[in-house]
C-alpha cells in the first residue's frame, strides 16, 4: 500500500511514527510519503516538509505569512497527486489537515483521519465538513467517539497512542538516583514545569509558573523544555533563578517528579498517566475578555483538561482565565507535594483514569484496523 501522512507538530510526528512502525509490521509493501518529523523520517519513506518549517501558530503569524501557507497548500495538493496513494491518512493538525481533506475529497482519494480535531471542544459545525470529507475517522479518546457517533461521523475508537509512548520511553526503570547525576540535577525533590510547546504558550504560562520557585525553596524546580525551543531561549523567563531545563526528557522529568505544573492539552493526560499529582494552569492573551469569549462562547465542554475530560469529574484543578491566581496555584502546589489527602485522591483518580483507556498497543491497532478498512473501502 501507499500511504501518505500529514502530522505537523511534534506530538503528531511521534504517534505518526509509531502508526508507521506499525504499518511496516502488517504490510511488508508499505511505502510512505509524508509531511511530520525526525521521528517519522526514521521509519522511512520520502520526508516532503518538515514541520518545523510548516508550523504557524496565532491569527498574527498567519497573517504574516500568508505566502508561505499559500505555498504549502498547493505543495501539498499536487505531491499527493503525483504520488496516488492508496489512503491519505491526516494526524491531528486541524488548521491544515482540514483543507486538504476537502482537496482530497474532491479528487476521490481515499482520507483517513487518525488524532481528531478538537471539534468536540470548540467550533462543532466543523463535524459537518469532517462528515463531508473524511471517510473514517478513528479516535483515541472514548468521549470523542460517543460525539462523532452521535453526528453520523464514520468512526472507530482505536485507544490512545499516548499509552504507546509511554509504555516505550526510554530509562523507564532508571532511578532517581541515576536521573539526577545524568542531567546534573541536585538532590532535591522535582516539580515539573510543563509550559506548552507554542511560544505563546510559554510565554502566557512559564512567567507565573516560576513565581513558585521561591515559595518552594525545598523542591528543585525542572522545565521539561519543547522539542522546538533551545535551552537558551527559557534563560530570559529563568531571570536567575535556581530553576534547571531538560530536553527530550518529559516522560523522563515526569516519572521522578513529585508534582506538576501543566499547561492544558495532551501533556495533563501523560502527566497523570505517569501517576504525577498536577495543576492545570493556562492563561490567553485578553484577559477578562477572552475569558468572556472561551467559557460562554468557544468552549462546548465543562473541562478543558483531558483528565477531567475523560473521567467527566474534577479530578485535577484546572485554573484557566480569570480562575487563575498565584495563591491558588500556590496552595494547590502544597497540598500536591505533602503527604495529604488531596495528593491520595488524585492518584486514587489516576487509577480510575488507567482503567478508562485501556492498556498500550493503540498504534498496533490503529493500524489494523486502517488495513481492515482500506480493504474494504477498495472494494466499494
Amino acid at each position: 500500500m501507499r500511504y501518505y501522512i500529514i502530522a505537523g507538530e511534534a506530538s503528531g510526528d511521534l504517534h505518526a511514527s509509531n502508526l508507521m512502525k506499525a504499518f511496516k509490521e502488517k504490510d511488508p509493501e508499505a511505502e510512505f510519503r509524508y509531511w511530520g518529523g525526525d521521528l517519522m523520517k526514521e521509519q522511512g519513506g520520502t520526508l516532503v516538509r518538515h514541520y518545523k518549517d510548516t508550523a504557524v501558530m496565532g491569527l498574527w503569524d498567519v497573517l504574516m505569512n500568508l505566502n508561505s501557507i499559500k505555498k504549502n497548500f498547493k505543495l501539498c495538493q499536487n505531491d499527493i497527486l503525483d504520488f496516488k496513494p492508496d489512503v491519505l491518512i491526516l494526524v491531528d493538525y486541524a488548521g491544515f489537515n482540514l483543507r486538504i481533506a476537502k482537496f482530497a475529497h474532491k479528487h476521490n482519494i481515499l482520507t483517513y483521519y487518525y488524532i481528531s480535531p478538537k471539534v468536540w471542544a470548540w467550533n462543532q459545525k466543523r463535524v459537518k465538513k469532517i462528515k463531508a470529507s473524511i471517510d473514517r475517522m478513528f479516535t483515541i479518546l472514548p468521549f470523542e467517539t460517543k460525539f462523532f457517533q452521535e453526528h453520523g461521523v464514520e468512526v472507530q475508537y482505536s485507544g490512545n497512542p499516548v499509552l504507546d509512548a509511554i509504555h516505550n520511553r526510554n530509562d523507564k526503570d532508571e532511578s532517581f538516583d541515576r536521573f539526577i547525576k545524568r542531567n546534573g540535577l541536585d538532590s532535591r525533590p522535582k516539580v515539573a514545569l510543563l509550559a506548552g510547546s507554542r511560544k505563546g504558550e510559554i510565554s502566557h504560562n512559564l512567567p507565573d509558573m516560576l513565581e513558585m520557585v521561591d515559595k518552594f525553596p525545598e523542591f528543585q524546580f525542572v522545565i521539561a523544555g519543547a522539542p522546538s525551543f533551545a535551552v537558551e531561549e527559557y534563560r530570559p523567563y529563568i531571570d536567575g533563578r535556581d530553576v534547571a531545563v531538560v530536553t527530550g526528557q518529559t516522560y523522563q522529568l515526569l516519572q521522578q517528579a513529585r508534582a506538576a505544573l501543566v499547561t492544558s492539552g495532551t501533556a495533563t493526560l501523560e502527566t497523570a498517566l505517569l501517576n504525577c499529582p498536577q495543576v492545570v494552569c493556562y492563561k490567553m492573551w485578553g484577559g477578562s475578555f477572552t475569558d468572556f469569549i472561551a467559557k460562554k462562547i468557544l468552549i462546548k465542554v465543562p473541562y478543558i483538561s483531558l483528565v477531567n475530560l475523560v473521567l467527566d469529574r474534577e479530578a485535577v484543578l484546572e485554573l484557566f482565565q480569570n480562575d487563575f491566581s498565584l495563591r491558588k496555584l500556590q496552595d494547590e502546589l502544597m497540598l500536591l507535594l505533602g503527604d495529604t489527602d488531596r495528593r491520595n485522591k488524585m492518584l486514587a483518580d489516576y487509577e480510575d483514569l488507567h482503567e478508562r483507556m485501556g492498556g498500550p498497543g493503540s498504534s498496533a491497532r490503529t493500524a489494523q484496523l486502517m488495513l481492515e478498512a482500506l480493504k474494504k473501502d477498495k472494494s466499494n
